[in-house]
């Protein structure tokens, strides 16, 4: 599969779940066409964009390792997405990256992540955290803000701070999540 391939399947209408599975299968061969699927994902507001991120979603599934050679370019371009759409999926991959890094403590990641790489996708999860968005994402930065916690010692009674302020008003599973944190938190001393 060529870019140009990439971007026709990813214009040319709304992609089922059946076919987003195919391309992602389609795809796996050519790891290089990851860093062209976000770059599709950047372009939140063209046609494919949503499509792009939801594929994007699917493939670090099955290969999270090909984020690592542009892992600098996702995590500096993250603030950049405001369509909900496309950051829900995001969101998922920076959850996925920090389990990757911090609980499987896979060589690769910790390796090739850098500390200022970090901090950008904890900016971002932050901001999806606190913003007026759907649950899912705020359900995914919490993950990663816990585990980034892990690294960054003021960031866990920031995430305690937030999540004891907006427990009351969020809906049944942000509660059921935050709770969730929230213990993790105390089994922490925090």
């Amino acid at each position: 599969m060529t870019e140009k391939e990439l971007h026709i399947v990813l214009t040319s209408g709304r992609l089922s779940k059946a076919q987003v599975d195919i391309l992602v299968d389609q795809m796996l061969p050519f790891p290089e066409l990851a860093r062209q699927l976000f770059n599709e994902v950047l372009l939140e507001d063209k046609e494919g964009a949503f499509q792009a991120s939801w594929t994007f979603d699917h493939l670090m599934r099955k290969q999270l390792g090909y984020l690592l050679p542009f892992f600098g370019t996702f995590a500096s371009n993250l603030h950049h997405l405001k369509t909900e759409s496309c950051i829900r999926p995001m969101a998922h991959v920076c959850e996925m990256v920090c389990i990757a890094y911090f609980k499987k403590k896979d060589p690769s990641f910790v390796k090739h992540i850098s500390d200022d790489q970090l901090e950008l996708m904890m900016t971002s999860c932050f901001d999806w955290l606190i913003s007026p968005m759907n649950m899912a994402p705020k359900v995914f930065s919490m993950t990663c803000l816990y585990y980034l916690g892990l690294r960054f010692s003021w960031v866990h009674p920031e995430l305690k701070q937030v999540l004891l302020d907006t427990y009351p008003t969020g809906s049944k599973g942000y509660q059921n999540r935050a709770k969730k944190t929230l213990d993790k938190l105390a089994r922490l001393g925090v």
